[in-house]
């Protein structure tokens, strides 16, 4: 299943909106028979592609293999045909299921297909791990939104500018892991005086990758989750200013926040950072060089982080 997952990865950029999956063939002795992963939506999906990758001679031992699969296999015709008839079809004899997929049109119904077939079937290995790879296209199918991270640059003493001076808080190589996470999201927000006051880009240009949507809003042209949601757009950044930030906090419009803060440097006065929720606890935080980048997330998700 780790293994799934790894090449799960591989299609970060183009599965979207589908969800990243990785799918291997392993005989009773360890031995691979073929592996794939989604490559890009609209064409095969990773249990076709593990298919096709098994050569032509070992197709007979297809009888004695497992599958392991990171997300629950398709049940409905959509752009291509069901993963789970074609499981059936091949004559797998045990399928191993990271999780279940939350996308209505599935939902079960790819597990409950295979065992009416007289398929092995195990759910729940790695599922965590799993469910925290697809969590941006859980929370949109399931929550109608996008996933949403907050994200600011904070000195050491808790200031996000310099008496309400634009301030340089990034290193070039936290800037280019802030221009990475860009390339990854499907979109990324300022505030109105942000947009007046700073003139940013919020592209990519210290990364490779698409940029993300760009959007700026204030109290005429509010943020309208339910657009965005039939725009397909299933991750947000939010780069405001204070006030911007703290509107989506005090909603709860939030699913991690990302806090860069520069322990060296240190201001006399200025526009404070955001108070974190109640609720937020430490996911990950990785120091690079005398700057520190924490991850929060909501404590009844963080077992999945």
């Amino acid at each position: 299943m780790r293994r799934c997952l790894q090449l799960a990865r591989c299609g970060q950029q183009n599965a979207k909106p589908n969800p990243m999956v990785g799918a291997v063939i392993v005989l009773p002795e360890g031995r691979i028979l073929g592996e794939g992963y989604h490559v890009r939506c609209g064409e095969g999906h990773a249990e076709v592609n593990a298919f096709a990758s098994v050569r032509p001679e070992d197709e007979p031992l297809l009888k004695e293999a497992t599958m392991y699969v990171s997300l629950e296999p398709c049940s409905h015709y959509g752009k291509t045909p069901p993963c789970a008839d074609l499981i059936i079809k091949k004559g797998i004899a045990r399928v191993v299921i990271g999780c279940i997929d939350e996308f209505a049109e599935v939902r079960g119904r790819g597990i409950r297909k295979l065992r009416d077939a007289g398929i092995d079937v195990a759910v729940g290995v790695l599922e965590e791990e799993c469910r925290a790879l697809n969590r941006r296209f859980f929370t949109y199918h399931r929550q109608h939104r996008p996933y949403i991270i907050l994200k600011w640059a904070q000195t050491a003493n808790g200031f996000i500018d310099d008496h309400c001076q634009p301030l340089a808080i990034s290193t070039p190589f936290t800037q280019m892991l802030s221009h990475k996470l860009r390339s990854e999201e499907d979109a990324i927000l300022v505030g109105r005086v942000t947009d007046e006051r700073e003139h940013p880009l919020l592209s990519v240009r210290h990364w490779a990758g698409p940029d993300p949507k760009r959007l700026v809003i204030d109290r005429q042209h509010p943020l309208n989750l339910n657009s965005l949601h039939a725009h397909h757009v299933q991750s947000l950044i939010v780069e405001g200013g204070r006030k911007t930030l703290e509107s989506f906090l005090v909603q709860g419009l939030w699913d991690e926040i990302r806090i860069e803060t520069n322990h060296m440097l240190t201001v006399t006065g200025g526009t404070r950072a955001p108070q974190l929720p109640a609720n937020a606890v430490v996911a990950t935080a990785l120091r690079y060089d005398h700057n520190t980048i924490t991850t929060y997330r909501p404590a009844e998700v963080q077992k999945i982080s």
